[in-house]
């Protein structure tokens, strides 16, 4: 398909800045099969959703993923983007023309860190040195990886190392949130928990080719980075358990739907999973795990536009963001949320 067929006009000042105060108080837009489309709040998810169905998180943590060095004068720039082993990860560079393999780059805070290999995207493999975890080097030397279009209108500061974190984060490894769960807080699970509602946690350690725009005027020729995630046994048990029963199983965020989705077989029953998921969702293909998607709202002609217009229908899709903009909703990372059940 052509991307520019998933494509919108949005103006600059519906990007949200800050998170809504409290969390839990966002907006939140209903889109549910072909009824007409609902404005509602987070807080009144409990009783949009049926005892037995289940919400599903993504428990990934976001590391403080950027850094700022230099090669001699140079000035480089990293995002970490996918972790290779204990010392080793995969980074977006800036600066790149200025580091070739074997350079040293210097981090501060004695974090240093050699180029060992360029890849054929521009990134670098970048192996920490010292005996330190890299986790320990990053939370010394690193900040949060805030998305461009956020980073780009104000700095990152100390308030973001909370903002820019799931209430659900327990594994290291994200670069980018997944950032559907930021609305929830521990009063609206408390109202989830009385309304029947399950929750289950499965980890996909988002990437920074999240933010990455598509060049390709064609979605074939689009090719996704792949990310690591998990789904243990017990987990994946519960979840067609609850399938079984008549549940709905209801993603929370595109991350998690995609590892659901990865993690079924033809016939919908979600396998235990460990391993790199590249799946590129698009319209026409057919959903085998998942029955619903909260997620906020996405860039124009970015892949999580596909994806949900994969759930829902183009055409629907692009009546509801004309809708979210006319009434105003707050969109991307830091902004509102919507409720898609086809």
């Amino acid at each position: 398909m052509r991307v520019d067929l998933f494509d919108f006009d949005l103006p600059a000042e519906l990007i949200a800045l800050r998170p809504a105060r409290p969390r839990d108080a966002a907006r939140m837009l209903v889109v549910q099969g072909d009824e007409p489309f609902a404005d509602r709040g987070v807080l009144d998810l409990p009783g949009l959703l049926r005892a037995g169905d289940v919400l599903v998180f993504n428990d990934t943590r976001v590391i403080p993923a950027q850094l700022d060095g230099r090669r001699g004068e140079a000035r480089i720039g990293a995002t970490l983007h996918k972790r290779l082993d204990l010392r080793r990860w995969q980074a977006f560079i800036r600066n790149a023309k200025r580091l070739k393999p074997g350079d040293q780059v210097e981090f501060g805070a004695d974090v240093t860190a050699i180029a060992e290999e360029r890849h054929d995207d521009g990134s670098f493999t970048l192996a920490f040195e010292g005996e330190e975890p890299v986790e320990v080097l990053l939370e010394r030397a690193g900040r949060m990886p805030l998305p461009p279009y956020i980073a780009g209108k104000r700095a990152t500061d100390e308030q973001d190392r909370e903002d820019y974190q799931t209430m659900f984060a327990a594994r290291d490894g994200a670069v980018a949130a997944p950032t559907a769960a930021l609305h929830f807080t521990d009063r609206l699970v408390g109202a989830l928990d009385e309304a029947g509602i399950a929750r289950e946690t499965l980890t996909l350690h988002v990437g920074a080719g999240t933010f990455l725009p598509v060049k390709a005027e064609d979605t074939d020729d689009h090719r996704m980075h792949a990310e690591f995630g998990t789904i243990d046994e017990a987990t994946a048990d519960r979840l067609n358990a609850a399938k079984g029963r008549g549940g709905r199983l209801i993603a929370v965020g595109t991350t998690s739907l995609r590892l659901l989705e990865s993690a079924a077989d033809e016939a919908g029953k979600i396998q235990p999973f460990s391993a790199d998921t590249d799946i590129f969702i698009t319209p026409g293909y057919r959903f085998r795990a998942v029955d619903g998607l909260m997620t906020n709202f996405h860039l124009p002609k970015s892949t999580l536009m596909m994806l949900v217009s994969a759930l829902m229908g183009r055409e629907r899709m692009q009546a509801a963001y004309a809708h979210a903009i006319a009434k105003g909703y707050r969109f991307y990372s830091y902004g509102d949320s919507s409720l898609l059940l086809p």
